[in-house]
This record gives C-alpha cells, sequence and structure tokens, in this order.
C-alpha cells in the first residue's frame, strides 16, 4: 500500500508495528497470560501480517533491486542477506508456536527464551533492511520501478485484507506517527477505516488479557 514512488512510510509504519505486537506478546508472557485468546488471536494476526510483509519483499521489491544494481555485484551481498534473515526469522516463528502449543511449558520458560530470540533476530533484520537493503534500493531503482512495486504491494493488500492491515498499523500508534500513515493513504481508504475498519478491529480486542 505505498502510495508513491520511493515513499517507503507505510514499510517504516509496518516495521514499528511488528516491534510494537513482539514487546505486547513479550509483555504477555512475562505475565503468564501469553496462552489468552485474545493474545493467541494478536499473536495469529502479527505472523499473517509479517508473512505478507516478507513474501511481498521477496517477489516485488528484491528482484527489482538485484536486476538494477546487477552491474554493482558487491552491493548484492545485502540481499542474499535479506533472504537469509528472512529465512532465520520463518523459523524463530515456528519455535514461538511450538512453545505456545505446548502447555506443559511455564510461560517464563523456553517461551519466553523463543520470543526473546525472535524479537532479537526480528529487531536486527529490520534494521539492517532499513540501513542496507532499502538504502540500496533507493539508489538504483527509478521512479517508474517503485511505481511497480507499490501496484504490486496494493495488489496483495487487496487480497490479503486491508480492512485488517489499516487498523493494525495505527493500533496504538502515537498522534503524529498515526496522521502521517493514514496521510499516505488514498482519501477512500481513510474514510473506510474511520467509518468500519478501526471499529472492527477494536472490538476484537487483540492482545488484550
Amino acid at each position: 500500500m505505498l502510495p508513491e514512488a520511493a515513499d517507503l512510510t507505510v514499510l517504516h509504519a509496518a516495521h514499528d508495528a511488528f516491534r510494537r505486537d513482539l514487546e505486547r506478546l513479550a509483555a504477555a508472557v512475562a505475565a503468564g497470560k501469553a496462552r489468552a485468546p485474545h493474545v493467541r488471536e494478536g499473536w495469529e494476526n502479527f505472523k499473517q501480517q509479517l508473512h505478507l510483509h516478507h513474501e511481498v519483499e521477496d517477489a516485488e521489491l528484491w528482484p527489482r533491486v538485484a536486476c538494477a544494481a546487477a552491474v554493482r555485484p558487491a552491493d548484492l551481498a545485502v540481499l542474499r542477506e535479506m533472504e537469509a534473515e528472512h529465512a532465520r526469522v520463518a523459523s524463530l516463528l515456528v519455535a514461538v508456536d511450538a512453545a505456545l502449543d505446548d502447555t506443559a511449558l511455564e510461560d517464563g520458560g523456553d517461551l519466553a527464551g523463543a520470543v526473546h530470540a525472535l524479537r532479537t533476530a526480528l529487531d536486527v533484520h529490520m534494521r539492517h533492511e532499513e540501513t542496507g537493503a532499502l538504502r540500496l534500493a533507493r539508489s538504483v531503482l527509478g521512479p517508474d520501478d517503485w511505481r511497480d512495486y507499490a501496484e504490486a504491494v496494493r495488489r496483495r493488500q487487496c487480497a490479503a485484507g486491508p480492512e485488517t492491515f489499516v487498523p493494525w498499523i495505527v493500533d496504538g500508534i502515537a498522534p503524529i506517527e498515526r496522521s502521517r500513515f493514514l496521510t499516505a493513504l488514498p482519501d477512500s481508504l481513510r474514510e473506510l477505516n474511520r467509518l468500519r475498519w478501526e471499529p472492527r478491529y477494536r472490538k476484537r480486542r487483540l492482545w488484550t488479557v
């Protein structure tokens, strides 16, 4: 749902939302509430959003960067690192799922370690992406590339359900960041979010215990 060429407001907002959700999960683990229904629903939504985020990057962004940076082979290493980091995060998601499903475990045991490992790996990955891969992308992609990528993201988000993505991003967000994110969206989506999507999302009470 990137609105304009090379405007990465939405992408960075998603990164912040991933960090926020893992903070909530860690807090639920510490409180012994990680298996509460609304926490589990929040976790399932987190996984869905992260899977879509990485899927779009792997299918629509990094291949464009690789093609444009073909004459700069030294820079392509960062794309291989992105692929490896995505795989690492995926394996850690599985580890958290396994710990959550093992009701014999205490929340302060292996589950806490699995969540900590995921938080650490995902934060390292997103910082690496923000300072390395996206910087490379900005240096080699032109306006047409960014428009094509933005359109591909829109198509995938529409198929996956923007009615969840938009209110998920603004859940608990600071007013300035909320305004920046919503301003980056088309007027029609902002109105849908105000009238329908956000009220429905709030009723789900994700992450509450």
